[in-house]
């Protein structure tokens, strides 16, 4: 398998920054190769009280690095007596992410958003690497068509409202097109009163 195959993660998700606020969404379809196996995947996993992922890639090294990164953060809070913050977070993941791609693993892409003293967002790509977003990120087969829409209609500054329309827009756009993302959208919005879940609609895509 070369590199640029076992980049590809058949999925869509969405992180859009806010005005005190980070929008996160995704898909429902978990597939693998042709065959979809999965119609309910929850692919926005809060990961604290402030902090959520999404996921594309390597389902068993997406679960285990979650769960390593929850307890990961839990004894640090133990130990330090307060929360890591989005940005401390987002490197210990990423710096698991690279391990996991040396080790000739699977492939795994989060993204990563928060809230602490303000809304950040972060893109943890597949190789590992770290890049602070300032406006809006997506990833999986269907992040080419979700960027058409969020590269036209995204602006500076947008409420929370506007970001979960927005995230809706994009994910629906790639889901109408990119065969490995389907089967309804996840919405959450986090901001100082922590994570919400915003919105959850499933898409009947069977042709009659």
């Amino acid at each position: 398998m070369t590199d640029q195959e076992r980049l590809k993660t058949g999925t869509t998700t969405v992180g859009i920054l806010c005005k005190d606020a980070v929008v996160l969404a995704a898909d429902r379809r978990a597939t693998a190769g042709h065959l979809i196996v999965d119609k309910k995947v929850e692919k926005v996993v809060p990961v604290t009280d402030q902090i959520a992922v999404t996921t594309s890639g390597s389902v068993s090294d997406l679960q285990l690095l979650l769960k390593y990164l929850k307890a990961e953060l839990k004894l640090r809070k133990i130990r330090t007596s307060r929360e890591s913050t989005v940005k401390e977070s987002a490197h210990l993941l990423s710096a698991w992410v690279y391990q996991i791609l040396r080790s000739q693993m699977g492939v795994c892409h989060f993204v990563l958003g928060g809230y602490d003293k303000e809304a950040k967002l972060y893109d943890i790509f597949p190789d590992g690497s770290l890049t602070d977003i300032n406006d809006f990120v997506a990833s999986g087969s269907g992040s080419v068509i979700a960027y058409g829409l969020l590269e036209d209609q995204y602006k500076a500054d947008m409420t929370a409202e506007e970001g979960v329309q927005l995230a809706l827009k994009a994910v629906n756009a790639a889901l109408q097109r990119d065969s490995a993302s389907g089967n309804g959208i996840t919405i959450y919005i986090i901001n100082q009163d922590g994570i919400k879940r915003e919105l959850e609609k499933e898409l009947n895509t069977r042709l009659v």
